[in-house]
């Protein structure tokens, strides 16, 4: 979550409205004010966070001034173990913890819409997120998406290469086995650069000004990387 906000978007955003003081009901003191920040960042994250810092600083004060607790006291609240106040508002947001089958059909997702058209591997990990809270899924942990991502890309490798091997067809994948054969060493160095210059496109591409980034075209590698 970002952390610089102006006030009129605290207030927009972090404003308890009347459904949200029925969740508070009678909590208290660091529990009341952790509730409050955390059902906020939910709402607007579709996760909960993993720790207080991830509050921003500004909607820290202004939730502490409508809930009447100092914003201090949130260094008391024990996020790790507000078990009960995660259920609470899942059930409050109709939203449900990530099952296997939901990682699954992540994974399934990803390497279909996302990995073919999206190499910034940021927004890679972005998007199982926003995925899940269109779907009402609290998305599985850091670890678990970095697992969900690890297996969306290589189910994607596969099929990309699949297609590829077939568009060259049994000449073209003859020619280029001979190229890399062991003891074809100019074959060798020619597949070592090739790796060399996707790596550097890789870089190039998440240099790029965001909202103009496209996939890169054949143009577009010998205009930035001419032939030797």
């Amino acid at each position: 979550m970002r952390q610089e906000w102006s006030p009129e978007d605290v207030v927009a955003c972090w404003t308890l409205v009347d459904g949200d003081w029925d969740l508070v009901a009678n909590k208290t003191g660091p529990t009341r004010l952790g509730f409050c920040l955390t059902l906020k960042f939910f709402e607007m994250e579709g996760r909960f966070p993993e720790f207080i810092e991830e509050f921003p600083q500004p909607a820290v004060e202004y939730v502490a001034g409508l809930v009447k607790v100092p914003a201090a006291e949130l260094a008391k609240y024990d996020l790790a173990g507000a078990k009960r106040h995660r259920k609470q508002i899942r059930e409050a947001l109709q939203f449900r913890p990530a099952t296997l089958d939901d990682e699954e059909r992540l994974t399934a997702w990803l390497a279909v819409e996302v990995c073919p058209v999206e190499l910034v591997e940021d927004r890679q990990r972005e998007a199982p997120l926003v995925e899940c809270q269109a779907r009402k899924i609290e998305p599985p942990g850091r670890t678990r998406i970095e697992k969900v991502l690890v297996a969306a890309r290589n189910r994607w490798e596969k099929v990309f290469c699949a297609r590829t091997i077939e568009r060259l067809g049994d000449v073209g994948v003859a020619r280029l086995l001979a190229l890399v054969a062991e003891d074809n060493e100019e074959g060798a160095g020619l597949l070592a650069l090739l790796k060399r210059q996707v790596r550097r496109a890789r870089r190039h591409r998440s240099q790029v000004e965001p909202g103009k980034q496209r996939f890169p075209t054949a143009g577009d590698c010998q205009a930035v990387y001419p032939p030797p």
